[in-house]
């Protein structure tokens, strides 16, 4: 979802910059928090924010940041060589706490100049949409959750993230028939999105469907050759199968790809 490869979300892991829990197949499980942290480690290296304030930006962030995604939402950027946070109307600089007026500075022929923050739309966008249903989701509140996750796909059929959490739902509802139909009109409508194939897997797993489960997870790692948990569920379920070659083959490649983070 990120865009992140597995080797900075491991590094960022055991710096402890996030915390994940670990699921029932020893997959990680990432809060909101988790998420804006990577997120931003990953903004702040392409603005070249040097790395000392990175580190210690990702420190002071974590302690600030809200466990659910407020309803105002979060824009974490750069501004210079240091790190903002925005919530709603205010702005405040990760690493110090202190605040920042509330306007935004741009170069115009030499000189400087003060903008107004830009008009909010009154039609709420995709992005809108699914980080109202993130919220939802931290309210225990599933259905009102798909029904945002819909009206983000709605806005933005090209939304990954939408159909991957859609259909986390809906499979941990027990709703596999509509899981796994969002999962696959998400494919069609995203392309070859590695975590859709992924969760898919996992739905087709769950469901007793091994080869369908095995094609799915193979798709994935066409698509994110170093995804690789989708070399260890395929081993495992080779193994079930009886067929040791394939399973020792993937889980090779398991292991080579966790020693390589």
């Amino acid at each position: 979802m990120l865009g992140l490869p597995r080797g900075v979300i491991t590094g960022l892991v055991q710096a402890r910059f996030v915390a994940p829990a670990l699921g029932k197949r020893g997959e990680y499980r990432f809060s909101f928090q988790d998420l804006i942290v990577m997120r931003t480690a990953q903004e702040l290296t392409c603005a070249k924010v040097p790395a000392r304030r990175i580190s210690l930006a990702l420190k002071r962030l974590r302690e600030q940041l809200p466990s659910e995604l407020p309803l105002t939402g979060l824009r974490i950027t750069a501004v210079g060589d240091r790190v903002a946070v925005r919530q709603g109307s205010t702005q405040w600089q990760a690493d110090s706490g202190q605040y920042l007026l509330d306007f935004e500075v741009a170069a115009v022929s030499g000189s400087v100049s003060f903008l107004a923050p830009p008009a909010q739309s009154a039609t709420p966008s995709a992005e809108d949409w699914f980080n109202q249903a993130c919220e939802l989701e931290g309210q225990a509140t599933p259905k009102d959750a798909c029904a945002a996750y819909e009206r983000a796909i709605e806005a933005d059929p090209g939304h990954a993230g939408a159909y991957v959490n859609l259909g986390r739902l809906l499979q941990e509802r027990g709703e596999m028939g509509k899981a796994e139909a969002v999962y696959r009109r998400g494919l069609r409508h995203c392309g070859d999105e590695a975590l859709l194939y992924f969760n898919l897997g996992v739905l087709l797993e769950d469901l007793g469907r091994r080869d369908d489960a095995i094609d799915a997870y193979k798709a994935a790692l066409r698509t994110h050759q170093e995804f690789a948990d989708c070399h260890y569920n395929i081993a495992l379920l080779y193994q079930a199968a009886g067929k040791t070659r394939e399973a020792v083959r993937h889980l090779s490649a398991y292991r080579k790809l966790q020693g390589s983070t």
